[in-house]
């Protein structure tokens, strides 16, 4: 089993940024990709951004693509995803995932074998 636990979010102005944390735990090692989700009210949850576990290969929704950037520290097993330029379209419940495939640093369906618990980014206009 893989743990994830998210925080950062919270409530910001149009145009202000917001860093997200994933700090993840137990059997890491099955882990190949790292990514975040978000699902907004009413709406069914998308992908936004993945990164390998190892390596340098990074992937964007393209609604985020040059506002959101995907990193990682593995001295301290958490992924980060710094979010720039925010837009109240970017209002949701944002997830982070963990998963044994290459599915979210590469085009196609996106899959997770473990979600955190998800936390709140609201964007005021």
């Amino acid at each position: 089993q893989v743990q994830l636990v998210e925080s950062g979010g919270g409530l910001v102005q149009a145009g202000e940024s917001l860093r997200l944390s994933c700090a993840t735990s137990g059997r890491i090692f099955s882990i190949y990709t790292m990514g975040w989700f978000r699902q907004a009210p009413g709406k069914g949850r998308e992908f936004v951004a993945g990164i390998r576990w190892s390596g340098t290969s990074t992937y964007y929704a393209d609604s985020v693509k040059g506002r959101f950037t995907i990193s990682r520290d593995n001295a301290k097993n958490t992924v980060y995803l710094q979010m720039n330029s925010l837009k109240s379209e970017d209002t949701a419940v944002y997830y982070c995932a963990a998963d044994r495939t290459i599915s979210m640093v590469v085009p196609g369906p996106k899959s997770a074998d473990y979600w955190g618990q998800g936390t709140q980014v609201t964007v005021s206009s």
